[in-house]
């Protein structure tokens, strides 16, 4: 199987309200990189994607025939502490609270845009 470079096997398609302010909220939380980001008229993202890491993003903004879908996404971090403050900082709201967990130091924080950031460092 041939996948196209900076592509992963799965990735998750968000359908959002303001996906403008999704790439924004990306790009100063988790210094997303944006890829691509084709307009379907000069106020909505037919289709975008950012890249996290070595993770690629895809999303549009919802209209009649593609409803709104929003995800919970994982997030590996290099500091947990600081992303989840940068999160809250940028509009984010506390799911739980950070905290330490068998598999690294991790916490929940919901965008402003409906999604849940699962954001986690491996301590």
């Amino acid at each position: 199987m041939k996948i196209p470079e900076n592509y992963q096997t799965i990735m998750p398609y968000l359908i959002l309200d303001n996906a403008a302010g999704f790439l924004a909220f990306t790009q100063r939380v988790f210094g997303a990189t944006e890829k691509i980001k084709a307009m379907r008229n000069e106020n909505q993202i037919m289709h975008a994607e950012v890249m996290i890491g070595q993770s690629t993003i895809m999303f549009a903004d919802s209209i009649d025939r593609y409803k709104l879908s929003n995800a919970n996404l994982f997030v590996y971090v290099e500091n947990a502490d600081e992303t989840y403050r940068s999160a809250l900082q940028n509009g984010g709201s506390v799911v739980t609270q950070l905290s330490n967990q068998s598999y690294g130091r991790s916490g929940g924080i919901k965008d402003p845009f409906g999604n849940v950031w699962w954001i986690t460092s491996v301590i």
